[in-house]
């Protein structure tokens, strides 16, 4: 099976990369499923249901959102009546929507994906996000149920999202980080056949401080006083994200290489 999955969507910038590129994208790496993480693509906060509509117009098979699933607030509905959006698993339980799903892909065949929040300096405290894998990676076994599956770790902490990719290795396709819009140059096979990245990075404008115009984030670390409100830098984006090659028979990943595309970080991808 052929996997792409692309770091935060960021702003207009983000949408705009994804709507010109991930149609050809699809075609040129014959790809079998993507999975998109969207959180960001509504002005820097949440996703509205018209750009969830757009980016899954675009190619996207699936898209999972993060500690910032709810900011827009037609996505509590948007999320429970379309099955392509996944939130954190590691939600409350009365939360609407779902975190984890399994999914058709061409030829017969099952992918298992499934977003979980990490617990380190995030905001909030959200429930034991090991656990909550532990419970959906049990009941959808690789080579059994399921002839992939790929986890969403959205999380600050580059500890807490390597300890869950040792804590799936074998057990997941693919782990793979996001939240923090960097891609990190740590892509791997771990030992047991989980496909693995600290952080896939955003699809966004790296002209940015994570995405954002540059001059408040800046005034901000400058002086500690805001003066106006973060906004998404607009420029010319770079698509982020991890490729991977899995066994159909096993689940396990037998490839794994970074992809960036366009705008101003150097390309990389399969080819």
């Amino acid at each position: 099976m052929r996997l792409l999955f692309l770091g935060d969507v960021m702003g207009r910038a983000g949408r705009r990369a994804i709507t010109e590129t991930l149609p050809a994208l699809r075609d040129r790496l014959k790809l079998d499923f993507v999975v998109v993480n969207g959180e960001n693509a509504s002005n820097g906060m949440g996703l509205t249901a018209s750009h969830a509509k757009l980016l899954l117009e675009a190619g996207a098979d699936v898209l999972t959102l993060g500690d910032h699933a709810f900011d827009q607030k037609d996505m509590l509905q948007f999320c429970e009546a379309e099955p392509r959006v996944l939130r954190p698993l590691n939600y409350a339980k009365a939360a609407p929507g779902r975190g984890a799903r399994v999914f058709d892909v061409p030829g017969g065949r099952k992918i298992l994906v499934a977003q979980v929040l990490g617990q380190v300096f995030m905001k909030r405290a959200f429930a034991d996000p090991f656990s909550a894998v532990e419970t959906a990676l049990k009941t959808h076994p690789l080579g059994g149920v399921v002839n992939a599956a790929l986890v969403d770790m959205h999380c600050e902490a580059t500890s807490e999202k390597m300890a869950m990719g040792h804590f799936c290795d074998g057990r997941a396709s693919v782990v793979v980080g996001t939240h923090t819009h960097v891609p990190t140059a740590d892509v791997t096979i771990l030992p047991r056949g989980t496909a693995y990245q600290t952080d896939a990075g955003m699809c966004g404008d790296y002209d940015s401080v994570i995405g954002m115009q540059k001059e408040e984030p800046m005034r901000r670390f400058l002086t500690g006083m805001p003066k106006a409100r973060f906004e998404p830098a607009n420029g010319a984006a770079t698509l982020s994200g991890l490729y991977v090659e899995t066994d159909d028979r096993t689940g396990k990943a037998v490839r794994a290489v970074p992809l960036r595309e366009g705008g101003r970080l150097s390309p990389a991808g399969p080819e």
